[in-house]
């Protein structure tokens, strides 16, 4: 009896431990989104989160975790006044979202890390540099320097054989699109087509997204030109799948329109989560973009 008394008692202690440990394990966050990307946010000045391409999938899981298109830690840094890190719902690593990037610049402002309303932040794709409009001590909306578009084919990457592809065709899956390929810092491919909301993207989207053309994998934009200022999309993104909105991808979209011809310099891009504005300055060779970014919630989950 003493032994199995002794037996239970150690695996009562056991089990308290084994939970204080868990009750330690737990991460503070913020769910933000921008027009319908979103994301989990975690605050890396206070919290430390290890393994975060396993935490990435565990909190995008919309019926187990969190539900995100992804996980981005908000850092100090050296080189600018903060640095995002960013990880898609399948745990690999991203090096920009536009989306995600108005929604860091809304955390370090309302949550008290900064009092500037001009900031930068270093990312994977270069530091970017943003303005906030703050109305009632929140900012609710942002403009965002996303920097040079890259048109160069070995840098975007894409292999193929011309130095830039603007309209010219591409087969995936045995059927041949016409396509136009830039860089915002990750890769997009920009479709254009008479209608883009009977599209069957889950099923053409992981076509172009695994295309050995694409040695990083790419973000494809699925686009009709409504008219000159105005065009909408969809969006199916590396490691994600579609999202409600995609900024860079937005961006992407706008310079493409430009270079064929399809647009003044100043684009609404409609997604399906909202409106984003795009400017590309060409004496510059800058694009800025301006969207909204919004709190969802805040919470803390065991990881």
């Amino acid at each position: 009896m003493q032994a199995a008394a002794r037996r239970i008692e150690c695996g009562s202690l056991f089990y308290l431990t084994r939970y204080r440990l868990q009750e330690d394990e737990k991460m503070k966050f913020t769910k933000m989104q921008g027009i319908g990307n979103d994301y989990v946010y975690v605050n890396c000045l206070e919290e430390q989160v290890e393994h975060p391409s396993e935490v990435a999938k565990k909190v995008s899981d919309r019926h187990f975790g969190i539900g995100s298109d992804g996980l981005i830690l908000i850092k100090s840094s050296d080189v600018a006044d903060f640095e995002m890190e960013m990880y898609n719902a399948d745990g690999s690593q991203g090096a920009m979202c536009g989306n995600g990037i108005r929604c860091v610049a809304k955390y370090v402002y309302d949550y008290g890390l900064t009092d500037k309303t001009s900031i930068s932040v270093n990312t994977k794709s270069g530091i970017k540099y943003l303005n906030l409009n703050v109305q009632d001590g929140k900012v609710k909306e942002v403009k965002v320097n996303m920097g040079a578009p890259i048109l160069d084919t070995s840098k975007i990457p894409m292999v193929y054989n011309k130095d830039q592809v603007i309209s010219q065709p591409l087969n995936i899956n045995q059927n041949v699109y016409e396509v136009t390929a830039v860089s915002m810092g990750n890769p997009h491919v920009i479709v254009y087509m008479d209608d883009v909301k009977g599209l069957k993207i889950e099923e053409i989207g992981p076509y172009f997204e695994k295309s050995n053309v694409f040695p990083e994998s790419v973000n494809t934009e699925f686009v009709r030109i409504i008219d000159r200022n105005t065009v909408e999309m969809r969006v199916w993104e590396r490691g994600s799948g579609e999202t409600l909105a995609c900024g860079t991808g937005a961006c992407a979209v706008a310079v493409a329109s430009i270079l064929n011809g399809y647009t003044e310099e100043q684009v609404t891009v409609k997604l399906l989560g909202g409106d984003l504005k795009i400017f590309w300055n060409r004496e510059e060779n800058l694009v800025y973009m301006t969207g909204p970014a919004e709190v969802v919630f805040d919470g803390e989950i065991q990881i």
